[in-house]
């Protein structure tokens, strides 16, 4: 799945496609999908995990590509080398994902020898049997609302394989409904906090992942009972800070066509900031999500920072 490698004829099709096309969402069980995704849907939900795979899951723009990089690191002992091996999109299958033409997530994870690392925004409910039946390792990476909502807008925005986001006001509104790709942040979050307790899932919150790195580095380290040396935690940590990454080829998504992602619109890396939605919320805007937030998360015993 690796649109650098592909043959120029199949390069030209997925570009006079998506030039026309941005894709509309349909839906699972009641949950709103990329249409792709409704396609093969079948396919997904009978995906083979396997015991040694570890996943990561997250709602989008919780810090997924940074959480793969630094499992990724951490399963290979800090070698930044072998990590440069593919970019992220490649190296880790994005299990739901259909990019038509080029194969699904599916497929590529299939095609992968084991030890996998894969990625997944699936809520709980929609998760493949699979995963509960080997007992695979899954790392939930949760970002506090406010600023997941500014992210995934940003990225709607540049994303052509996405629908349009519409203008701020439009999309605050899809948000608070649960009305995006992937649903609502609000089941999500609160979905998969309480399955963490009856499977082998590490809960991250992406907050202190920024307040705390080496911290979080370490936690994660032991949940996939590994052992490295502070110099590398370190080396882990420098690889993966915001900067590294947004120079760095393999995660930044620059070896993506500007026909799939138009990073001139908006960088794929964009701020990585804890508060950035005060850039945009409006006094009156943030009453209503507050007001909202308060309802759905009420008794669900989450609690977010939505600065730091």
């Amino acid at each position: 799945m690796d649109p650098s490698k592909m043959d120029p004829e199949t390069m030209a099709q997925l570009t006079e496609i998506l030039k026309h096309l941005r894709l509309n969402l349909g839906q699972v069980d009641g949950i709103p999908l990329l249409e792709s995704t409704c396609e093969i849907w079948d396919k997904i939900y009978n995906f083979q995990a396997r015991e040694d795979d570890v996943l990561i899951s997250t709602f989008p723009k919780a810090g997924t590509t940074w959480m793969q990089e630094i499992v990724d690191l951490i399963l290979l002992q800090g070698d930044v080398e072998k990590s440069m091996r593919a970019p992220c999109y490649a190296k880790v299958p994005f299990i739901e994902l259909y990019p038509k033409p080029m194969p699904s997530g599916v497929d590529a994870a299939n095609a992968m020898e084991s030890p996998r690392l894969l990625k997944t925004h699936l809520p709980i409910q929609l998760m493949p049997p699979s995963f509960w039946e080997k007992n695979t390792k899954i790392i939930y990476v949760a970002r506090n609302a406010k600023d997941c909502m500014v992210s995934y807008f940003h990225f709607q925005k540049m994303n052509k394989g996405m629908p349009e986001p519409g203008t701020w006001d439009e999309y605050f509104s899809l948000f608070l409904a649960g009305n995006v790709a992937w649903g609502s942040w609000f089941d999500h979050v609160i979905g998969w906090w309480k399955a963490k307790d009856k499977h082998q899932i590490l809960y991250v919150f992406y907050e202190d992942l920024v307040e705390d790195p080496k911290r979080e580095i370490r936690k994660i380290m032991r949940f996939l009972g590994k052992d490295l040396s502070d110099e590398v935690i370190e080396k882990i940590r420098h690889h993966t800070s915001f900067q590294a990454m947004k120079e760095n080829p393999m995660a930044n998504f620059s070896t993506l066509p500007s026909v799939i992602f138009d990073q001139s619109i908006s960088p794929f890396l964009r701020k990585g900031e804890v508060g950035d939605w005060k850039n945009h919320f409006l006094v009156s805007q943030n009453i209503v999500f507050d007001e909202e937030y308060k309802k759905k998360m009420e008794g669900s015993g989450l609690s977010f920072r939505t600065q730091l």
